[in-house]
């Protein structure tokens, strides 16, 4: 029995190795200059874009794509602030974007694929949660909505905040279906 067990240890240690390998850490830009996927094809950067002296007044940047074998490259999004970015594995990035001290939304972007991102704000959110999860969402002045990985085409986030509504803040565990654009959350209880 006790070889079985070595051996299932085994299996189960290299699995994780393996899952651990397909993601990477977050970064957050623009003070990190790049970020390469872990297969070291792409390369997402961030680029500052100038704008005419009519222009609203602040820092506006872009997040790009880099393929790095051909060169070729395709603007992700424009941000303003800050923007965490992660690989989930090789083709999937994971973008959160600060809008301001106040709230965050939630983007996938597929590197071998040109579509629209996938996008999660505080807004989807009241349109497809149930309504005991409204009220945190719609009464609280800070709202954030935090992605942290995509597996088996599901993304996870994180939804926090507080206000009015929640002065001691919430927490919210939620599981988003990239297939049918369904959306599942759990509460979380303690310290926020």
């Amino acid at each position: 029995m006790r070889p079985c067990r070595i051996l299932l240890c085994l299996v189960a240690l290299v699995s994780l190795g393996v899952i651990a390998t397909s993601a990477s850490p977050f970064v957050v830009f623009p003070k990190a200059s790049e970020l390469i996927s872990p297969d070291g094809r792409y390369a997402v950067r961030s680029v500052d874009t100038a704008g005419a002296a009519s222009d609203f007044v602040g820092t506006f940047r872009s997040l790009w794509l880099f393929e790095l074998a051909t060169g070729r490259s395709r603007k992700l999004c424009d941000y303003l602030g800050v923007a965490s970015a992660a690989w989930s594995s090789n083709d999937v990035l994971v973008v959160t974007q600060y809008v301001g001290k106040r709230t965050s939304r939630a983007m996938v972007f597929s590197a071998i694929s040109a579509q629209d991102p996938v996008m999660l704000d505080t807004a989807t959110l009241i349109r497809l949660l149930p309504s005991e999860f409204r009220p945190a969402l719609r009464d609280n002045d800070h709202v954030f909505v935090e992605g942290s990985r995509v597996e088996q085409n599901t993304l996870h986030l994180t939804v926090w905040g507080y206000g009015q509504h929640d002065p001691n803040g919430f927490r919210h565990r939620c599981e988003y279906n990239l297939t049918e654009g369904s959306l599942s959350c759990i509460q979380e209880l303690g310290n926020h």
